[in-house]
């Protein structure tokens, strides 16, 4: 099996090529992110040209910028770096009723102290249940695609509400990775048929990424979508360790581990459809010289840690009889193209999106997933 020289990634990977160097196309898309978002002084002059933007185009509202959090280590370092440059900062948070303890803590130590105002939006909680249900029994590996949707559309709520034209996100592609296309998708349509065809169908308090609300957000609202993690020499375990001296935050054990349906998610479900996404998170640090490849190729073969707590929770809150748990644990597994998605009409609308990507309303990383043709013949 060819495996990248240079990170974790091998030919099992989806949509993966080799350049005659033995390097993966993923390590080469690192290189040309490096070079469109620089780190270093480059990096913060660009960032700081932002923020003169952001308070110059703010100066009639309330606040500069909207900010989600989850407790998480990136969102946390995210509040203090924005609070530091003197952004006047609204968070945003969903509340898919499945946070830790821990989570609810951080996010209150971190804000509290800087009096930073907290935007919330709670889903009703069997609802939630339902859809996450539905989810399981579609046999697809992004079970809590929901929640990550709601999260990103309880930020354009907050920044609606409170006329704010700028968000800012925690995500870090020298940290966190680049995911393969195929191996996760979202979008509300997808929830929604499989929600119909699983579960009841009803989608009352879960806040729903619809295309048509997306687009007016942006072109009539004017928000758009910033990641200043991308321009800053940003070293996570150093982030870590500022967090818990400065704040009294806590680590919650690893990547997501803070939100137990994303625990499950990622350290469980995810794991049945041969999808680690821990290389994801080393490949990145080895990129970024974060973590060597021999300790990566140590660590990735390291059982992945699993709450029983937590599979038990997911089990009884759903709802699941034993027999009906094993049934779903064992049938095939699905793919995104099983069922209806919004996939084909992003494709239509790329040029549409790449002029938003351009102009700083859609990311990179959706421009490049979700508006291409792809094939997953490895």
């Amino acid at each position: 099996m060819q495996v990248c020289k240079r990170c974790l990634y091998d030919e099992n990977i989806p949509m993966i090529s080799f350049d005659a160097d033995g390097l993966c196309n993923y390590c080469n898309q690192y290189d040309d992110m490096c070079a469109q978002y620089p780190t270093g002084k480059e990096g913060m002059s660009i960032l700081e040209a932002e923020i003169v933007k952001i308070k110059k185009d703010q100066k009639n509202s309330k606040y500069d910028v909207v900010i989600g959090v989850s407790g998480g280590c990136d969102s946390s370092y995210m509040i203090h770096m924005a609070h530091k440059m003197g952004l006047r900062i609204l968070a945003a948070h969903f509340d898919n009723t499945f946070n830790s303890k821990i989570a609810v803590e951080n996010i209150k130590n971190v804000l509290d102290p800087l009096g930073i105002d907290l935007y919330t939006h709670v889903v009703d909680n069997q609802e939630y249940q339902r859809i996450f249900k539905s989810m399981l029994l579609a046999g697809v590996p992004e079970c809590d695609a929901p929640t990550d949707l709601a999260l990103a559309v309880t930020h354009y709520m907050a920044a609606s509400k409170h006329k704010v034209k700028y968000i800012w996100e925690g995500h870090s592609f020298r940290t966190e990775g680049i995911t393969p296309p195929g191996w996760v998708y979202m979008d509300a349509k997808y929830v929604s048929s499989i929600h119909k065809r699983f579960g009841d169908g009803k989608i009352k308090t879960l806040p729903m990424f619809w295309l048509k609300k997306w687009l007016k957000w942006m072109v009539i609202d004017g928000i758009k979508k910033f990641r200043p993690l991308y321009y800053l020499d940003y070293d996570k375990e150093e982030a870590k360790k500022m967090l818990a001296e400065t704040y009294g935050w806590q680590w919650y054990g690893g990547h997501h581990m803070e939100n137990r349906s994303a625990f499950f998610a990622d350290n469980y479900w995810a794991l049945l459809h041969d999808i680690d996404l821990r290389s994801c998170e080393f490949s990145a640090l080895i990129r970024s010289g974060q973590m060597s490849k021999e300790v990566a190729e140590v660590e990735i073969k390291k059982p992945k840690r699993m709450d029983q707590d937590v599979m038990e929770e997911v089990k009884n809150r759903l709802g699941f009889s034993d027999s009906e748990w094993d049934d779903m644990i064992n049938a095939p597994k699905k793919h995104y193209t099983a069922y209806p998605t919004y996939k084909r009409t992003f494709e239509k609308l790329r040029p549409l999106f790449y002029i938003l990507y351009k102009k700083g309303y859609v990311t990179r990383s959706f421009y490049s997933k979700f508006c291409f043709p792809q094939s997953f013949n490895n």
